[in-house]
């Protein structure tokens, strides 16, 4: 019984992350299922987060059951997908600042992943694709590349602000 709730858990988050990510990322993040492993809510045994190797992948928001990205699934993007997917580009100037878990505002923004929406997770990375930081975009992309003030990407944890 335990295997068939762990494989149909599975199969419920790869359908989200699919939908939220899109294949390609999802077939990087699950790349080795044997190694995947799901932790569930004690209180009401929904799956909350997903670990790789002891490493925290994803974690499910259970206001709106979409994923956060952890620095971890932030740097298997980044390696295995080339920019700007799910990617937000910053001048390398302002890295330090975004290290430290400092927002992106519009004018510091060179390049950016046309198909994201607003409050979809993103990488932030700089001119160099080195990975800086994940967080939250929170105005459309047309207004990122026009705006000339205002917050970006809402950060959540800079590099600096990780153990990785």
């Amino acid at each position: 019984m335990k295997e068939y709730e762990f494989l149909l858990g599975l199969r419920q988050i790869q359908a989200i992350s699919d939908y939220q990510f899109g294949i390609n990322v999802t077939d990087i993040l699950f790349d080795d299922i044997e190694h995947i492993r799901l932790e569930r809510s004690p209180n009401t045994n929904k799956i909350r987060y997903l670990y790789h190797e002891n490493n925290l992948l994803l974690t499910l928001r259970p206001n709106n059951s979409f994923f956060t990205l952890s620095l971890y699934s932030a740097k298997k993007i980044n390696t295995k997908t080339s920019a700007p997917k799910l990617r937000v580009i910053v001048l390398n100037e302002i890295s330090e600042f975004i290290r430290k878990g400092r927002n992106v505002f519009c004018k510091h923004v060179v390049g950016i992943d046309d198909d994201l929406r607003p409050l979809d997770e993103v990488i932030v990375v700089n001119q160099d694709d080195e990975l800086l930081a994940i967080g939250k975009l929170k105005i459309p992309v047309p207004y990122v590349k026009s705006f000339s003030s205002g917050i970006a990407v809402n950060i959540r944890k800079g590099i600096y602000k990780s153990k990785i």
